[in-house]
């Protein structure tokens, strides 16, 4: 089995659950706090690609393997949020300043801690070439019309 690939960085907590969406008629959009996070992640990654903390070579090993997603949720206090709440907004941003759709995660570890004068997101990104889903079933192809690799659309 080939290495594992791994990248480390950190970003900024991002907004609560209750603060990701807004209404506009009938229409359920992201709000300014949503766009303003998913921005502050795409300058973060591009700002690891110009400094190749985050190589071409990563990029496409996450496109043609599989994705392991590891967060450290340091919160303001421990009661105040939900650990999971944040997980979600946080891979998307992520996954779509790299292209990389979020299909390709299989291993995701969440853990909550705190730091109340630094609240924050520790993340570890992983390139896993190899995956085995289940003893049962080998997975046999990519599931892309015509091969062609997925970008990410959540």
């Amino acid at each position: 089995m080939t290495d594992i690939q791994r990248v480390r960085f950190t970003l900024p907590l991002p907004p609560g659950v209750n603060s990701q969406y807004t209404q506009v008629g009938r229409r359920r959009v992201l709000s300014k706090e949503h766009a303003a996070f998913k921005r502050v992640v795409k300058q973060k990654i591009h700002r690891l690609r110009v400094d190749e903390v985050i190589t071409d070579a990563f990029i496409q090993a996450l496109r043609q393997g599989w994705v392991g997603l590891f967060l450290d949720f340091y919160f303001e206090t421990p009661l105040r949020r939900d650990l999971d709440g944040g997980l979600k907004i946080t891979q998307d941003a992520i996954l779509d300043a790299l292209g990389v759709n979020d299909n390709r995660v299989v291993d995701i570890h969440l853990v909550k801690r705190i730091a109340p004068t630094n609240p924050r997101v520790e993340v570890e990104l992983e390139a896993i070439p190899e995956w085995q889903f289940d003893d049962q079933y080998r997975y046999l192809g990519d599931d892309s019309p015509a091969g062609t690799p997925h970008s990410s659309s959540s």
